[in-house]
């Protein structure tokens, strides 16, 4: 009996994913509301494999008064020639800028994001990503869903597409860790708490005043989470930031291959997470975060395979208690990551793979820890400001 009492955190674990957590609920079908007018906004730094297949989803829109401004964050690929091809579609007009250089102390997507919407004249600033599609009655819905909450800033969670082995793999161990670590994205961002506030950086939709109320992105112009960091500017400026959900119509693929997911997720994991705990937290969340990870995830499976290596040379030595501890453990964290993996739309069996993703999401993490201060991107090396110097 001992061994299956010592499994049931790990049955707690996944009957609170499975029954606890919640995504946010999904923005209002598209109603007859005020129709202001929107910009959107789209940094790009090397997006020539995206651009073209956000933009023509954006110019479908069928919100009647928008312009799209795309920022070309100078890009050594052809994403500024490929936006300027794309058709503007319902759009009242596309804009291409060519990025000015990057100033001291600006990171590349806020400075692309300050730019672009010192352009717009809109009277909503939709922020989104290159690689986001969108559907014809996002902005539509999503303009209810402001009006419906008396939001000063919507942000909204869509579907990932993951196309490749390592997508499916790796994805859910990393947005796995959000739900954990934000439970109830929507309650969360009711509650007056400015470090709880979180964002998905691929939808922000601003109304321009409150934008401006909290600095636009030169408040959080050296941040590697900008979108976390806009959030909490928010709150802390005594505004509305709510969360919803459009899973049939925003859909992101953030990276295609295992270097793009390594690289990706090594900029922010850390630097940007520890943004919500207290600075007297912050020493202590990086190793108590990598080892639960590894407790959690690689414990189980690894005796279960010294177990196996023990018994075929008939040693002897792993106590017989210890591998029906571990294959129960293995069994029910088999079931917690088909679930979820399947969930974010992938095929269940993936589930069954998941310690192999719990390594690459243990590395991920634990390089990301070791770079610290300094991030990679696109071509650019970062130093951030010390986490002493963050509230």
């Amino acid at each position: 009996m001992t061994p299956f009492l010592l499994a049931l955190p790990w049955l707690a674990l996944l009957l609170f994913v499975r029954f606890v957590a919640r995504i946010p609920s999904e923005l209002p079908a598209a109603a007859g509301v005020a129709v202001p007018s929107v910009s959107v906004i789209v940094p790009a730094r090397n997006e020539a494999m995206n651009i073209s297949n956000c933009l023509r989803s954006l110019a479908r829109s069928a919100w009647p008064d928008f312009e799209i401004i795309v920022v070309d964050d100078r890009s050594s690929d052809r994403t500024a020639e490929i936006a300027r091809s794309v058709p503007r579609g319902n759009a009242r007009r596309i804009v291409v800028v060519d990025g000015a250089p990057l100033p001291e102390g600006w990171l590349g997507k806020p400075w692309a994001c300050s730019q672009g919407a010192r352009l717009a004249t809109g009277e909503l600033l939709l922020f989104t990503d290159a690689d986001t599609t969108h559907g014809p009655a996002l902005t539509s819905r999503a303009a209810g869903g402001l009006d419906e909450e008396g939001a000063d800033l919507l942000t909204v969670t869509g579907r990932q597409l993951m196309e490749t082995f390592w997508e499916r793999l790796v994805q859910p161990q990393i947005f796995l860790l959000m739900l954990i670590r934000f439970p109830d994205f929507e309650r969360i961002a009711r509650n007056d708490r400015w470090r709880d506030a979180i964002a998905n950086g691929q939808f922000l939709l601003f109304r321009r005043e409150a934008y401006e109320t909290i600095g636009g992105h030169e408040a959080v112009k050296d941040e590697v989470a900008e979108d976390l960091a806009l959030a909490q500017h928010v709150k802390r400026a005594g505004l509305r930031l709510r969360i919803r959900s459009a899973e049939n119509d925003l859909a992101t693929r953030m990276y295609r291959s295992l270097p793009q997911l390594v690289e990706g997720w090594s900029k922010n994991i850390v630097m940007g997470g520890l943004q919500s705990f207290p600075p007297l937290l912050r020493p202590l969340v990086p190793p108590a975060s990598f080892l639960g990870g590894v407790t959690l995830w690689l414990a189980a499976p690894l005796v279960l395979a010294v177990a196996v290596v023990d018994g075929l040379a008939g040693a002897g030595v792993i106590p017989s208690a210890l591998p029906v501890w571990a294959a129960t453990v293995y069994a029910i964290s088999v079931v917690l990551w088909a679930w979820f993996t399947r969930r974010m739309g992938a095929p269940a069996w993936y589930g069954v793979l998941y310690p192999l993703g719990a390594s690459i999401g243990s590395f991920i993490f634990l390089r990301a820890w070791i770079r610290g201060r300094t991030v990679e991107w696109k071509g650019r090396t970062y130093r951030l400001r010390p986490l002493s110097e963050r509230a």
